[in-house]
């Protein structure tokens, strides 16, 4: 992708302060892409792979988990089914998904494996998918992260007043 389209595509979104971002080409095999993108916290960047030749295609995004009853630790995955209909909504959801292992890391100081948390920021309701929808604001509110639904700093501040 060339870069003005990049920083079209993410712009509004949150950055990642002292980080660079990389947007390569990912060369899938077989006959479907998929998702690919990583965060190097010893390089301080952040690669995102997009599928070349992009066709449309779907994944299926683990969010969240329930438990189950019974013995042991027995749970159920809450996943969601999403289509990809062009590189701009597999950027901007790789994107948001990365930012946010940033922000755990880098400004939580907490572990950065958390993948359903990731996901979940990326997808976000009620602002319809924030990877489709226009605009994301500042942070998610350190108080909402733990019930796993991120809120922004500008939502939290107008709560508060």
């Amino acid at each position: 992708m060339p870069v003005g389209d990049v920083r079209r595509a993410i712009a509004g979104f949150p950055h990642p302060d002292g980080y660079d971002l990389s947007v390569i080409p990912l060369r899938y095999r077989g006959d479907k892409p998929h998702l690919s993108a990583w965060t190097d916290f010893d390089d301080k960047g952040i690669t995102i792979q997009i599928p070349e030749p992009f066709l449309p295609f779907g994944e299926i995004v683990p969010y969240g988990a329930k438990r189950r009853p019974g013995k042991g630790m027995r749970f159920i995955w809450l996943t969601e089914g999403v289509t990809f209909r062009t590189p701009r909504e597999v950027l901007r959801f790789l994107y948001l998904h990365e930012w946010m292992h940033w922000y755990l890391k880098e400004q939580r100081q907490r572990k950065s494996q958390a993948e359903t948390t990731c996901d979940r920021f990326a997808l976000y309701k009620p602002q319809a998918h924030r990877y489709r929808g226009r605009r994301v604001r500042g942070a998610p509110a350190p108080s909402r992260l733990a019930d796993g639904y991120p809120t922004s700093t500008a939502a939290t501040a107008a709560r508060a007043s």
